[in-house]
Parts: structure tokens; C-alpha cells; sequence
């Protein structure tokens, strides 16, 4: 790759409803995944892995959790004199009384001169919600051999996802993209955007003026940035090949970590040469007591297990009593299934203890879609097909 002075800027402001309870007093992207992660690490990983060393993190909702998380980027080797990891807080000033955006175009705008003082050529724009690994630079190449004034990293979704839950695209043989529908009711094929963008900084910095100027308030970047960039005749994709998911809402949040239990493949993170790195809490092993019975699933540092544990994944800290029978669930930290409670197809809340009588209410949430993930928190029971109507 050339020498061009890149930029990383990571959206993660948020709130994230479709995760329903689960975000309530946090924030999306520091939502745990696969026992020992949260969903931001994945994007901050990929950004060190691809050696790019200037990352930005547009922060809104629930800011105090994710920088908590975020340990001025000692984690992921960011916490430098130069450079290195910059959190951006929503701000106002004279010209704007309101602070907050409104949507992910508005939030890249909203910091608009601080990119244009930074002055980079190429800004590469990422959720802080999705699991996959990439090295960008493969995508910043083929932008520049295209000379591209956006390049979108696409990919195929698997059997079973809708593609109106994205931007669906359209590419010719040389990989031009002819075609975007920002959440069509009625795709047309299911070539997806990934919400990774590879910007020329210069173009977008000028055309996010003249669209805003236009319009008078931008908002996300599927109304009215991409298509004007398609229109423009200019927008190329670069293919993703390998695992991607979008775990934004409670089923796919669910079926996402069954994914890792899957006996036939290797955990896609699981590779020396490219680490997912996080911020962890320091904890004694689990330890599985003699009653206990674990079989095809995850269980992290500092649980206690002397029940039954199948396909499922425990965060840290978790307990599951002797007799209480999880399977086919997540149980995110320091939760507790107590003595005599089966639960199935549940997603647990942090610090959530999960009693014989919080266990008939599940049941009872879960009567009207029979299939449903529930999700239990401390206060209230959600069907994951109510939250996502």
C-alpha cells in the first residue's frame, strides 16, 4: 500500500433499540460477545492488525461505559504521545446548540473540521457493532488503484439474513457500483454493504458540505451521501470473503456467538497472526465442579459451574448452580442461574439472577412466538420478536 495518510473513524454512538434491555444503561459497542470481547474490539482490532495507527471513536450515547471500556487505548496499543486512539464526545458550539447527530452522516459531519485540520487522504469509516476480521489494506488498495471516490466493502449474507436490514447494492463486472437501496422492503439480490467505507477525505469533507448545505440537515449516510456518490458514477466495491456479521438486533446478537459452537470450524479469532485484543478484568480460572456436566460451549474466566451447561457461551464471572440446566443460551457477567431453574434459547443480563419464579416468566414471555429468544433482566422479561416489530 502507498504511503497516504489514513485515518480510522469508528461510529459508535448508537443506542442501539434493537438490542432492547441490553442497552438500556450501556452502550452498543461495548456489549460482550463470545464470553471475553465486546463488539467494539473487533473494529479497534482490525484497525492495529492493518497497521493504522490513527483511530477515532465518535462517542453519543451512554459515553461513560464505552470509555470506560476504551482505557485511552492501552489495549489495542493506541495510547500514544502521536497519534493513536482520539475520543469524540458529542460537543456544541455557536453554530450548533444541539450536540447530538443525527445519524451516522450527520455525526461525521459534526467533526468535520477536525478531520479537515488533521488532513487525511483517505478516511476509513467503520461500525462499532459488527464481527469480522479484515486487514483494511486490502480495501484501501483496491480504492486507490480504482481511484475510487468511495469504495464500500460488500459481502454475500448468509442463507436466512434479510438484506433490508442494509444497504443493498449492485456492482458491474469491474466492480462499479451501478445500484444502492438504502433498506429496500423488497431486495433485489443480497450483496450487502458491510458499513465499511473507504473514503477519498478531500471529496467527502466537500461533499458532505454541499449535501448539507442542500438539504440543511444530513442524516445518515444511506439517504443521501452514498447515493449522490453512486450517482456520481465514482463508487467501487471491494468484496469481503470470509465470516461478517451485523449484531444488531437480539436474534442475530443470539445466533452470532451459536455461530463459535460450531464443532466443524475453528473460532474465526482464534488466530496468532491476528488477535482480537480487549480490555479484561483480571480472574481465576472457571472452575467446573464435580456435579457439573459442560458440554459444546464457552465458559469464561472466574464462573463456577455445578450444573449443566450445553451450547452456550458464559461471560466471566458467571454461576450456574447445582441443578440448574442452561443450553442454547448467552449469559453475559456475573450472572447467576440458580438451583432448579432450565433455561433455553435466553440471553441473560449482567449481574441478573435468574430464580425458579423469573424462570416461569420467561416461559411465559416466550408463549406468544414459541421459538423466540428471551432476553431477562433485572427488572424486566423481553420476547426478542416483540423488541425487533
Amino acid at each position: 500500500m502507498s504511503k497516504e495518510k489514513v485515518l480510522a473513524l469508528i461510529l459508535a454512538g448508537g443506542k442501539g433499540g434493537r438490542l432492547g434491555l441490553l442497552t438500556d444503561n450501556k452502550a452498543k459497542p461495548v456489549m460482550p460477545f463470545g464470553g471475553s470481547y465486546r463488539l467494539i474490539d473487533f473494529a479497534l482490532s482490525n484497525c492495529v492488525n492493518s497497521g493504522i495507527s490513527d483511530v477515532w471513536v465518535i462517542e453519543q450515547y451512554e459515553l461513560h461505559s464505552l470509555n470506560e471500556h476504551l482505557a485511552n487505548g492501552r489495549p489495542w496499543d493506541l495510547d500514544r504521545t502521536y497519534g493513536g486512539l482520539q475520543v469524540l464526545p458529542p460537543f456544541e458550539n455557536e453554530s450548533d446548540k444541539d450536540g447530538f447527530a443525527h445519524g451516522n452522516a450527520d455525526a461525521i459531519y459534526r467533526h468535520i473540521d477536525f478531520i479537515s485540520e488533521f488532513n487525511p487522504d483517505i478516511l476509513l469509516v467503520l461500525s462499532a457493532d459488527h464481527v469480522y476480521k479484515m486487514d483494511f489494506r486490502d480495501a484501501i488498495e483496491t480504492h486507490l488503484q480504482k481511484r475510487a471516490s468511495v469504495t464500500m466493502v460488500t459481502t454475500r449474507l448468509p442463507k436466512g439474513e434479510t438484506a433490508s436490514r442494509f444497504g443493498v447494492v449492485d456492482a458491474d463486472k469491474n466492480g462499479r457500483i451501478v445500484k444502492f437501496d438504502y433498506k429496500p422492503d423488497a431486495p433485489e439480490n443480497d450483496l450487502v454493504t458491510t458499513e465499511i467505507f473507504v473514503y477519498d477525505a478531500k471529496l467527502l469533507v466537500k461533499t458532505l458540505k454541499h449535501l448539507n448545505e442542500k438539504n440543511e440537515k444530513i442524516k445518515d449516510y444511506g439517504h443521501e451521501l452514498l447515493p449522490h456518490l453512486v450517482a456520481e458514477g465514482n463508487a467501487f466495491e471491494h468484496r469481503l470473503v470470509g465470516y461478517w456479521r451485523d449484531v444488531g438486533t437480539i436474534e442475530s446478537y443470539w445466533q452470532t456467538q451459536m455461530d463459535l459452537l460450531d464443532e466443524k470450524e475453528r473460532l474465526f479469532f482464534d488466530d496468532e497472526h491476528w488477535r482480537i485484543l480487549t480490555l479484561a478484568a483480571q480472574r481465576v480460572p472457571a472452575f467446573i465442579y464435580k456435579s457439573a456436566d459442560v458440554t459444546n460451549s464457552l465458559i469464561s474466566s472466574g464462573s463456577r459451574i455445578s450444573g449443566t451447561v450445553s451450547r452456550s457461551v458464559l461471560s466471566a464471572g458467571v454461576t450456574v448452580e447445582k441443578g440448574a440446566d442452561v443450553s442454547d443460551s448467552i449469559v453475559l457477567p456475573d450472572a447467576t442461574i440458580e438451583k432448579g431453574v432450565t433455561i433455553k434459547r435466553v440471553v441473560v443480563d449482567a449481574g441478573v439472577k435468574v430464580s425458579r419464579e423469573k424462570a416461569a416468566k420467561i416461559e411465559e414471555a416466550r408463549s406468544k412466538h414459541k421459538n423466540a429468544i428471551v432476553v431477562v433482566g433485572k427488572r424486566k422479561i423481553q420476547n426478542a420478536r416483540e423488541i425487533e416489530s
